[in-house]
């Protein structure tokens, strides 16, 4: 399986892109988890913001959304993380995290690394060199636990 990996700021993003990962965030987030939130929340098309998006003939399994710091001391956020249901058991997610790593090492070097992760998957973000910080906390009636990477 080749997988076509693309790390694209803001303003490289066609409008099919968009599109495509739009639609799949609201599959995954709001339809299959069944979590009605605001999922277009102004980030997407902010700052210096990346979309890791990864493509296997022409259609998207994989994608991250790495946000950009807000102040000088604060950390990378990466979010939106997902693979799709069709190609989950691939372990498409440990290589799609790579890319959002290598992005932030990229474009924000030495800057510690934060996401919100669901609780059930700080095992996974662990082996990755997360840590957790803090209490699991409900976010949209989902466990999660905020992780660091310095």
């Amino acid at each position: 399986m080749e997988m076509q990996w693309l790390d694209c700021h803001h303003s490289e993003l066609s409008a099919q892109q968009l599109y495509t990962v739009l639609a799949l965030r609201n599959h995954v987030f709001i339809v299959e988890q069944n979590c009605p939130y605001q999922d277009v929340d102004g980030q997407d098309l902010r700052a210096e913001n990346r979309h890791i998006m990864g493509f296997l003939d022409g259609k998207l399994l994989a994608y991250a959304r790495v946000l950009t710091p807000s102040l000088d001391s604060a950390p990378v956020l990466i979010g939106r993380v997902i693979v799709s249901e069709e190609a989950r058991g691939l372990k498409l997610g440990y290589r799609l995290m790579e890319k959002a790593l290598e992005s932030c090492d990229t474009h924000w070097p030495q800057r510690t690394i934060y996401l919100s992760a669901q609780a059930h998957l700080e095992g996974f973000y662990g082996r990755l060199g997360f840590k957790a910080v803090g209490d699991v906390y409900m976010e949209d009636n989902i466990p999660h636990i905020g992780m660091q990477k310095a």
